[in-house]
């Protein structure tokens, strides 16, 4: 038996395309980008989350020589927003990549990123939506964790 997937996403050749909201979250996680500890890659991932209750929580990405006991940026938004707001909506995430000119660049929420996307968004009952920057300032939104990784664990 045959089938196939189709992943749903919008791009975008501009942040200036995305409505204010979503710009204003994309600003937030350049501005993380600068508090990344990535002294082994020189990759700088910035994250920012959206709750339904209107707060921002961003993250970075942590390394540790010790790899992979580092951490990504998006998880560490996640983590960080369930545990200052417990039970709070998860409604958009942006994620950014700063090179080690410091150039923006393309990052994408790795597959690990993607699985504890997928459970919160089980666990709340409704997808969020994942707003990436690509290369050449171009944007890319997807709405739910699952049309990154369409055959996530389910529980």
């Amino acid at each position: 038996m045959n089938k196939s997937l189709t992943i749903n996403y919008q791009e975008f050749d501009s942040p200036d395309e995305l409505s204010k909201a979503d710009r204003s979250l994309m600003e937030h996680a350049i501005a993380a980008t600068g508090n990344a500890y990535a002294p082994y890659s020189s990759f700088h991932v910035g994250a920012a989350l959206l709750l339904g209750n209107g707060e921002i929580v961003t993250g970075s990405n942590q390394e540790n020589i010790a790899y992979p006991s580092g951490l990504c940026a998006e998880r560490t938004a996640m983590f960080a927003a369930s545990a200052q707001y417990s039970g709070a909506r998860f409604e958009a995430l942006a994620v950014v990549g700063r090179n080690s000119d410091g150039q923006l660049c393309e990052a994408s929420p790795c597959g690990a990123c993607r699985q504890v996307m997928i459970e919160y968004e089980g666990r709340q009952g409704s997808p969020m939506r994942i707003i990436c920057y690509l290369d050449g300032g171009r944007i890319r939104v997807v709405e739910g964790a699952t049309n990154l990784l369409p055959f996530g664990f389910n529980f």
